[in-house]
């Protein structure tokens, strides 16, 4: 008797749930989609810029020529260790920022504004003020490190492959580890206090609650936190192209994308670059999903 009304309900919700989100899909269609089948068919062709009139179907050629395309692979490799270390580092230095704030001292809502700071400011001028940072000729960083005596002469940090890895991955950390110390400190309020309140009581050590009670019900907020910044980090461009004027050393997706396209007039092939950045975070994506879901049935059966 009651199961009619339950299903009935659970319909009815779905239908409104569809309804009300139908608006945002239909511009999101318009916005995204319609440029991305766009981006797709080009990277079909040999469209070039300078003739975005005449082009012929050649089919999965350009997809063809990047997988034999040294540079293009050179340039993935940069974006996934960049992504896979940046993210690694920011998760640990977030979730410490984020322990530290949630703590109660005097003076907490000044600190919280001031380790915002870093991720208010516009990427391109945080690229910009860091690349001045790092000038082997009058950069504060070979300034500093050489007066310490770290090193002997300053280093060329945006020229060398290896430092300008380096460099980029120290400014991404210090841009981006406010963002996630923010979506951590969201998770951290949102915990159940009983817990902690129990293990206070019980005389047990804050170490030890960290590792057992903390970070497994923080889990689910790490993930979130982790996949956010793991997509933003595989499409990342503007501190690489500032930082290393486009450097095929130190060169992401992105930057490869945007060179095909404009430096050398290759719609076609920086279309198909595109693309396939495109489907490798739609991969990404699913497989995070998709191990998320798997422990949340897991969780469930147990």
């Amino acid at each position: 008797m009651n199961r009619k009304p339950s299903s009935q309900l659970t319909r009815s919700r779905i239908y409104y749930a569809w309804l009300f989100v139908a608006p945002t899909l239909i511009v999101l269609s318009m916005i995204a989609g319609w440029p991305l089948l766009r981006t797709i068919w080009f990277s079909l062709t040999d469209i070039s810029l300078g003739n975005m009139q005449e082009y012929d179907f050649i089919g999965i050629d350009n997809f063809i020529f990047l997988m034999r395309d040294e540079s293009w692979w050179q340039a993935v490799w940069n974006t996934v260790c960049f992504a896979l270390i940046s993210v690694s580092l920011e998760t640990i230095f977030g979730l410490g920022i984020a322990l530290i704030l949630h703590a109660h001292f005097k003076g907490r809502a000044w600190v919280r504004t001031a380790v915002l700071i870093p991720w208010a400011i516009p990427t391109i001028v945080s690229a910009q003020m860091w690349r001045w940072m790092f000038n082997d000729v009058y950069g504060v960083i070979n300034f500093m490190l050489v007066k310490i005596g770290l090193i002997s002469q300053p280093l060329a940090w945006t020229a060398d492959p290896f430092l300008s890895m380096s460099a980029l991955i120290i400014v991404d950390v210090w841009k981006t580890t406010p963002f996630m110390a923010l979506l951590l400190l969201a998770g951290l309020q949102m915990l159940p206090q009983e817990c902690f309140e129990a293990a206070k009581v019980d005389g047990i050590h804050p170490i030890r609650v960290f590792w057992r009670v903390t970070l497994p019900l923080l889990k689910p907020s790490i993930t979130v936190a982790v996949i956010f910044r793991t997509l933003d980090a595989l499409r990342v461009f503007d501190i690489f192209y500032i930082l290393t004027s486009g450097s095929e050393d130190t060169m992401s997706m992105s930057v490869f994308a945007r060179q095909q396209l404009f430096e050398f007039q290759s719609v076609g092939l920086g279309s198909a670059a595109s693309t396939l950045l495109f489907f490798i975070i739609a991969l990404v994506s699913v497989i995070f999903l998709t191990l998320g879901r798997t422990r949340a049935d897991a969780r469930e059966d147990h």
